[in-house]
């Protein structure tokens, strides 16, 4: 996540009209935060500890819409200045420790989020903070500038039937009244502003150690309790590799991972207390299509790169998301083996090669590239400096970098000079290729995946000859298949030639072979032939909701005398966290003229129920997205895609206000949007009107 850079500076005026910068350091904040839920609001109050190292004029603290009930220094009520964004004061006279109390409330427009409170459902209510991109200084006096660190101690109050968790070691929980507990965490080492984090819900955990005694608490929904072990499959096995192979010990006296509703993103790297989608809480059945391993590695690397060393502004991004990227892979590595690692290096530089190809190629050193750049991109870039100056003088540096810069801030420039000093190798060159060029290096990369791994090559080669001069036959094709060839050949050759090969080939393939290469063949066959009935009806209970998906929509589409028999064998299966099976199920059953006809309509209600705001917002969309297609929005689901329309998740407000423009090109559908509008606030009608007017 991009970050974007405030400075907090503190200046002094001396005679002659002389102003420069002064030292001044934020030590310590203890403060106490009570959200109150059903106004949105944030109530805190805090003591702020500095040391004023030389005289200065003025403290300015980053506070955005905020208001200042009682401020005092040294226990002194003092004046200040509040615009809106900073608090400001007159800095003390005396030099050393000082200490600021503040009381403050705000109604935080965003890093707070409420949610499950609007509903009907009782014991799904959050309350969970996102920081990084949005700052801190939201919902708690603090400072969006990175570079100052501070040692955050957090006390929560919530309601008794709710766990709280946030940064630090928890040492006491102590009920205030029959209705408030008061939840107080400890932090022992100093942090940059935007990793501060709490979560209030209802929550269980699991407790496990790592191999160097570091306590990991895994927390889930009670209603989740069978989902533990496939959702955190590994999560010890990652630790434990991750502070092998950094050869850093991990920083922090804990590790926690919390799920919520409606994330912004997959995970956040908060100081000790990742916060994640609970769309990666799954079934061991749902492991094969979408599984939190590689979030769970990249979240826990930044515990190192972002955390522990923190870039000293969004110029050096690399430093946070490449590094995180790159360690999360190794981590596959170890735990599914080297030719899954080259194989996910080879679809990233695909990807990243047909980008610089069309001129959209960006810099790893310019702040404004994007997610793919940053990640993908950074993470190549380490595979090829380590490959460069190798593994033991990249593991030095690495250390040596941790070392030296333990618990402050760092640029890309600091990095190149450990690697530099680690291995003797001046890396100019590497830098003007890998950080400051817009293009990809693709025959590099592929240079060295082909030295790396052999079905890597021959499938390259593969793709060179057919372009250029050798258009393969099926039998050429086939004779390339074999026991030996990795999974990740295999599910690659069925994507690229899979339409080239013939129904019986294809059913031999299907009897012998692991459900992920199942699976490439159900996704990659268009429409399914008579030869191919048989062996797809078999992939119809395959353990993979994804397969499941796509087998159930080819066969009802191409065998309609069989339908009733598809959806007896699905009827009842959820599938993935979004649902995917169910929400097609639903369709399909509504569609089928035959099918129940007397459950039509309870179809139908259940169909348009998985649109309800108490729905993750990637249930609601595909929700969205069936209604749309059978013409079956009831007036509730329209409703609810209105107010989908200013939801904190921009990909899902994307998509709700494009398919509200697209609707409004029906009169019927325009007229009905319109008619619901007295239900809705004023934001939701103005951003409504708008989509709706040519």
């Amino acid at each position: 996540m991009r970050l974007i850079q405030f400075v907090f500076l503190v200046f002094s005026t001396f005679p002659f009209f002389a102003q420069q910068q002064r030292t001044l350091d934020f030590t310590n904040i203890d403060v106490e935060v009570f959200p109150m839920p059903t106004t949105k609001q944030i109530i805190g109050r805090g003591v702020y500890s500095f040391n004023l190292n030389q005289n200065t004029d003025s403290v300015f603290i980053d506070a955005i819409a905020m208001n200042f009930i009682d401020i005092t220094l040294d226990d002194k009520r003092i004046e200040h200045t509040n615009d809106g964004k900073r608090l400001g004061f007159k800095a003390p006279d005396e030099l050393g420790e000082h200490k600021l109390y503040l009381s403050y409330s705000c109604s935080p427009k965003q890093t707070v989020y409420f949610t499950g409170w609007d509903d009907k459902i009782k014991g799904n209510e959050q309350i969970w903070t996102q920081g990084q991109g949005k700052y801190t200084s939201h919902w708690l006096p603090s400072f969006d500038d990175m570079t100052e660190k501070i040692e955050f101690d957090l006390s929560i109050m919530a309601d008794v039937g709710h766990t709280v968790i946030a940064n630090g070691q928890l040492v006491s929980a102590d009920s205030s009244s029959s209705q408030l507990k008061k939840w107080k965490f400890d932090m022992q080492k100093p942090m940059s502003s935007y990793l501060a984090a709490f979560i209030v819900g209802n929550f269980d955990k699991k407790v496990i150690k790592s191999s160097s005694g570091v306590p990991i608490e895994l927390y889930y929904e009670p209603k989740d309790s069978l989902k533990v072990e496939p959702t955190y499959r590994y999560t010890k096995e990652i630790f434990d590799f991750l502070e092998g192979e950094i050869g850093f010990s991990y920083p922090w006296q804990n590790y926690k991972q919390v799920p919520v509703q409606d994330f912004l993103y997959a995970g956040m790297e908060n100081t000790a207390c990742t916060i994640f989608s609970n769309q990666y809480i799954i079934d061991s059945t749902a492991f094969v299509d979408k599984n939190y391993v590689n979030v769970n590695a990249h979240e826990l690397a930044h515990q190192w790169f972002g955390n522990l060393v923190t870039e000293a502004s969004g110029d050096h991004h690399w430093l946070h998301e490449g590094f995180a990227t790159y360690y999360a892979y190794l981590a596959e590595k170890e735990l599914f083996g080297s030719e899954h690692f080259y194989w996910k290096l080879f679809d990233l530089a695909r990807t990243l090669r047909d980008r610089s190809e069309r001129g959209e190629g960006e810099a790893l050193v310019d702040p404004k590239s994007d997610s793919l750049t940053f990640y993908e991109k950074g993470a190549w870039a380490l595979v090829m400096l380590r490959e460069m100056i190798g593994d033991p003088h990249f593991r030095l540096a690495i250390r040596t970098y941790l070392t030296k810069y333990q618990f402050s801030n760092a640029t890309v420039d600091d990095i190149i000079v450990e690697m530099e000093s680690a291995s003797g190798i001046q890396l100019d060159q590497y830098r003007k290729t890998w950080l400051e060029s817009e293009t990809f290096p693709w025959e590099q990369t592929i240079t060295y995946l082909g030295s790396k791994s052999k079905s890597l090559k021959l499938f390259n080669d593969m793709q060179v000859q057919n372009t250029d001069t050798t258009t393969f036959n099926e039998k050429k094709l086939m004779s390339l298949w074999s026991d030996e060839m990795p999974k990740a050949f295999k599910r690659n050759f069925l994507f690229e030639y899979g339409l080239r090969i013939s129904d019986s080939n294809l059913v031999t393939i299907i009897e012998d072979e692991s459900l992920a290469i199942r699976q490439a063949i159900a996704l990659t066959i268009p429409e399914v032939g008579i030869g191919l009935k048989t062996a797809f009806e078999q992939m119809l209970m395959d353990a993979s909701y994804v397969t499941q998906e796509s087998v159930l929509f080819k066969l009802w589409s191409a065998f309609p005398a069989d339908r009733k028999t598809y959806l007896d064998k699905l009827n009842g299966v959820i599938g993935l966290p979004n649902k995917n099976v169910r929400l097609l199920w639903l369709t399909l059953a509504f569609l089928t003229p035959d099918y129940n006809p007397g459950e039509k309509r309870s179809y139908y209600d259940e169909l348009n129920g998985y649109t309800d705001l108490s729905e993750h917002f990637e249930v609601r969309q595909l929700a969205f997205q069936y209604l749309y297609r059978i013409n079956a929005f009831n007036d509730a689901s329209l409703l609810s895609l209105v107010r989908a329309s200013t939801h904190d998740v921009w990909q899902f407000k994307k998509s709700s206000r494009n398919l509200i423009r697209q609707m409004g090109e029906s009169s019927d559908y325009k007229t009905r949007l319109l008619d619901i509008s007295d239900s809705i606030t004023m934001k939701q009608k103005d951003a409504l009107l708008k989509l709706l007017t040519p």
